[in-house]
C-alpha cells in the first residue's frame, strides 16, 4: 500500500505512553492502526445517524415474501412452516419461502 509522510505534533506525555505500549519503533504502526479504527468508527456513527437503510428490501429474499402482507402475518406463517420438515426449516432460515 502506498504511504504518504505526515508531520504531526504529539504531546510528550502521549508519546511516552505510546512508547511504553509498543516501543519507539512501533509508534507509526500503532498510530496507523489507531487512526484506521477511529475512521471506521466515525463512518459507522455517521451511517447509523443517517437515514440510509442498511439494505434494500427488493434485493433481500425474505422481505420480498413479506411485502404487502405485514410482519405479523409473515411471522405466523414462518413459524407454522418451520414446524414442518427439516427442508422447510432450512428454507425459512435461508429466507427462500413462498407463502402463496
Amino acid at each position: 500500500m502506498k504511504s504518504k509522510r505526515a508531520h504531526i505534533l504529539l504531546p510528550d506525555d502521549l508519546v511516552k505512553e505510546i512508547d511504553a505500549i509498543v516501543g519507539p519503533r512501533g509508534r507509526s504502526a500503532f498510530l496507523v492502526e489507531t487512526a484506521r479504527e477511529a475512521v471506521r468508527r466515525k463512518k459507522l456513527l455517521r451511517f447509523l445517524e443517517g437515514d440510509t437503510p442498511a439494505w434494500k428490501i427488493r434485493i433481500t429474499p425474505i422481505w420480498s415474501a413479506v411485502r404487502g402482507r405485514g410482519c405479523v402475518n409473515f411471522d405466523r406463517r414462518a413459524r407454522k412452516s418451520a414446524r414442518g420438515s427439516g427442508a422447510q426449516k432450512n428454507e425459512v432460515a435461508a429466507g427462500h419461502v413462498d407463502f402463496d
